[in-house]
């Protein structure tokens, strides 16, 4: 042990000695009360509390701080509840263009929630929570606020089937509105397509599309989309136009049911034929 300390001291002897100096330096600066002494006193004391503000501040960046836990979490909660007031707006803004559309529409509705959602490459189907309870019967048209979505094929009490639009056993007759051109719009695994039209008509980009009065399946001039893209076949004298619906097929959730079947016989016909 007095080998250690004898190492030590010859080792470090010149720091020993500054301390010792430094310390009874401060002591009798501490004593004396002259002028001069008060004044590198202050000044001696206001560079060590810089200093030593300048280190806890350096320092306390890599230690830990509780307070700094207790913030993100606080920021984790109000970030979760900025997102429940931003759906609930969103709902809201949602629910009230839904009732205004419900007050102008020339048919009574009935509105209905989507409870499931079947969807394979080809067939678009959904569940709704409306039935023969609710007055729905086979063959009602099922409409969105901006659009047409489908056309209801089973009915059971409190629930019924709706078959989408992105549907393959679904074809509707359509007309592009500008220039009262007929049409069949059907669905083939990856777009709405109205095929076969006559290059000869001046169909543009952005046409609207919508049913025809010549349809069996649903009333006239309900609103499914407008043409997105155009292409040409068998040598330029026809045309295929892709169709961008209107209503979000895939994100549907709350609709309404058209309480009319625009004939009763037809309907029961070309319902049977989509099966």
């Amino acid at each position: 042990m007095l080998k250690f300390l004898r190492r030590f001291i010859k080792n470090f002897k010149e720091y020993i000695l500054l301390v010792i100096l430094s310390v009874l330096s401060l002591s009798i600066l501490a004593s004396n009360d002259k002028p001069q002494a008060k004044r590198l006193k202050a000044f001696a004391f206001g560079s060590f509390s810089v200093l030593n503000e300048f280190a806890t501040s350096l320092t306390s960046v890599f230690r830990k701080d509780d307070s700094f836990a207790s913030l993100k979490e606080e920021n984790a909660r109000l970030m979760l509840e900025v997102n429940r007031m931003r759906k609930a707006a969103f709902e809201n803004n949602k629910l009230r263009t839904m009732i205004a559309f419900r007050d102008t529409c020339e048919y009574p509705l009935i509105p209905a929630n989507v409870v499931s959602k079947l969807i394979t490459k080809t067939q678009g189907n959904y569940i709704i929570n409306r039935g023969a309870n609710d007055q729905v019967q086979r063959g009602m048209p099922v409409i969105s606020q901006v659009g047409l979505i489908g056309i209801v094929t089973d009915v059971a009490g409190n629930y019924s089937a709706v078959k989408t639009l992105n549907n393959g056993n679904l074809s509707i007759a359509v007309t592009i509105q500008k220039m009262n051109v007929d049409g069949i719009l059907n669905f083939d695994g990856s777009n709405l397509v109205i095929k076969n039209v006559p290059a000869t008509f001046d169909v543009q980009v952005g046409d609207r599309i919508i049913t025809s009065e010549f349809s069996t399946l649903f009333p006239p001039s309900v609103p499914i989309g407008t043409i997105r893209k155009k292409e040409s076949n068998v040598y330029g004298l026809l045309l295929n136009l892709y169709v961008e619906p209107f209503a979000d097929i895939a994100g549907a959730d709350n609709l309404f049911i058209l309480k009319v079947i625009p004939s009763k016989e037809i309907n029961q016909l070309d319902m049977n034929l989509m099966k």
